[in-house]
C-alpha cells in the first residue's frame, strides 16, 4: 500500500476544491472499488477526501414529481425504498442484482455510477491496459474477452461497465447533478455522463477534476411494467454476462437499456420507438454497430433471447 494523505470535507464545495486543487486526489465514500484498486496499486492517489459526512445521504421527491436520489444513499437503502420499489420498481431490482448484501450496504449511489470495468486484463497489471496505462495497448483484444464489450468499443479498449444500477438509471432518463470546483452547480444527463473510449479509454466520465456528484434525480414515474432480466454465469454476486432493463407499457411501446455489452449504460432510443415488441428486430438495431470477438460472438443471439424474455414477462 502506498503512502496518502486524508482529509475530511465539511462542504461539498470544499470537498470539490480540495480535488480540484490537489495534484491527485480521489473523492471516496463506501470505498467497495477505489479500496481494492488502491491495494493492487491500480489506483495511488496521494490524497483521499472523505466525503461520507455531507449529507448527501436522503431520498427526496422534486417539485417536478420526480425523485432526487443523494449520491451517498447505500444502495441497500435505495433499493429498499418505498417510493423506489412502489414508482421505479426496475431501479429497486437492478440495485439487488448487484454485488452482495454487504457490498450493498457500503456502495453508494454515485459510486456505483462511477465503478471502473472489472476486465481482467485491467486488473493485471503484468498486462498491457490503455485505461491503466494510457497508450500500452489492450490486451483484450486478442485476449480473454467473453465477458467484454460488443458494441461501443474502439480499436484502444473493449471493456464493460459493470454497474446494474446505471442501467436501470439510463432507462429512467437520470440526471446527475454535480458540484464543481469553482462553486457552480451542473446537470449532466446520464446519457452523457459515460464516454466511449475512443483513443482515450482512460477518460471514462465527462467529469473534470474536482466535479463531485452530489445527487441523481429521477424524472416522474413512467408506469407500465417494469423489468430488469441479468444473465450471468452464477445465480448471484456476479457480473451481467448481458443485463435488460426495460420499462412496457400497455399499448406495447416501451424503453430498453442494456448491461454487459458496452463500455456505458447503452440505449438506442431509435431502436426501441421502431421494435419495441420485436426482439430480433430490435437487438438488430441495438447492436447495428457491433464489434464481437470470437470469444463473445455469442452476446448477440443470447441479447436477442434476453429481450424476447422480457417482452413476454408477466413482471409488474
Amino acid at each position: 500500500m502506498r503512502q496518502f494523505t486524508y482529509e475530511r470535507a465539511a462542504t461539498p464545495a470544499a470537498a470539490a476544491d480540495a480535488v480540484a486543487n490537489h495534484e491527485n486526489a480521489k473523492f471516496i465514500a463506501g470505498g467497495t472499488n477505489l479500496l481494492d484498486l488502491m491495494k493492487l496499486e491500480i489506483e495511488t492517489p496521494a490524497h483521499l477526501v472523505d466525503i461520507n459526512h455531507l449529507g448527501l445521504d436522503t431520498i427526496e421527491a422534486t417539485p417536478e414529481g420526480g425523485l432526487r436520489i443523494g449520491a451517498l444513499v447505500r444502495n441497500t437503502d435505495l433499493a429498499a425504498n418505498r417510493t423506489v420499489m412502489e414508482h421505479y420498481p426496475v431501479l429497486s431490482r437492478a440495485l439487488v442484482a448487484g454485488a452482495s448484501g454487504q457490498l450493498r450496504n457500503k456502495a453508494t449511489t454515485a459510486g456505483n455510477l462511477l465503478q471502473r470495468t472489472r476486465c481482467p486484463y485491467f486488473y493485471d497489471t503484468a498486462q498491457p491496459c490503455n485505461k491503466r496505462v494510457p497508450g500500452s495497448g489492450c490486451s483484450a483484444l486478442g485476449g480473454f474477452s467473453r465477458n467484454l464489450a460488443i458494441v461501443g468499443v474502439s480499436n484502444a479498449c473493449i471493456a464493460q461497465h459493470p454497474s446494474d444500477m446505471a442501467v436501470a438509471m439510463r432507462l429512467l432518463d437520470a440526471v446527475v447533478e454535480v458540484a464543481s470546483a469553482d462553486g457552480k452547480t451542473k446537470h449532466i444527463p446520464i446519457a452523457d455522463l459515460h464516454r466511449p473510449p475512443g483513443d482515450t479509454p482512460h477518460v471514462e466520465t465527462v467529469l473534470q477534476k474536482g466535479d463531485m456528484i452530489t445527487s441523481v434525480i429521477l424524472p416522474k414515474p413512467l408506469g407500465g411494467r417494469h423489468i430488469y432480466r441479468k444473465v450471468r454465469d452464477r445465480a448471484s454476486y456476479a457480473f451481467a454476462t448481458v443485463s435488460v432493463a426495460a420499462v412496457i407499457q400497455q399499448d406495447g411501446s416501451g424503453r430498453f437499456a442494456f448491461g454487459g455489452i458496452a463500455p456505458k449504460p447503452w440505449r438506442v432510443e431509435s431502436a426501441e420507438k421502431a421494435h419495441a415488441s420485436d426482439a430480433k428486430r430490435l437487438t438488430d438495431a441495438v447492436l447495428a454497430d457491433a464489434r464481437p470477438t470470437e470469444e463473445n460472438r455469442f452476446k448477440v443471439a443470447l441479447l436477442e433471447r434476453t429481450v424476447a424474455s422480457v417482452l413476454t414477462s408477466r413482471t409488474l
